[in-house]
């Protein structure tokens, strides 16, 4: 049980081109979002979309192989936990970040996706 305890899946599309970091310990991290769509029926019957970003992180080999396959646009499955972390702005505010720290990632799509 205590693996569902914090357990996130996703699928969705990378928003933009993921950011590579090269840590001074040799190991990396990649920053992207993944934008996944909900589709409903409105009061008229109409058919909307709500879109919700979030933001993943991945480090070691799992950032390697961002790095190598994934790109804008492409459709991937991210398995992962959530985390939360705080950090003081220039001026003094504290702020919440709330991030998808990615344990496998699933390419999606086909062969010939750029």
């Amino acid at each position: 049980m205590s693996t569902i305890k914090n357990h996130v899946k996703l699928i969705g599309n990378v928003g933009q081109e993921p950011t590579i970091t090269n840590l001074e310990s040799g190991k990396k991290v990649a920053r992207f979002s993944i934008a996944t769509n909900e589709y409903y029926k409105d009061d008229k019957g109409e058919k909307q979309t709500d879109t919700n970003w979030h933001t993943i992180v991945a480090w070691g080999k799992t950032a390697e192989i961002v790095e190598k396959y994934v790109g804008k646009g492409k459709e991937v499955g991210i398995v992962g936990k959530l985390k939360t972390r705080t950090y003081t702005t220039d001026d003094g505010n504290q702020r919440y970040v709330t991030e998808v720290v990615a344990d496998e990632i699933l390419l999606l799509g086909s062969k010939d996706d750029k």
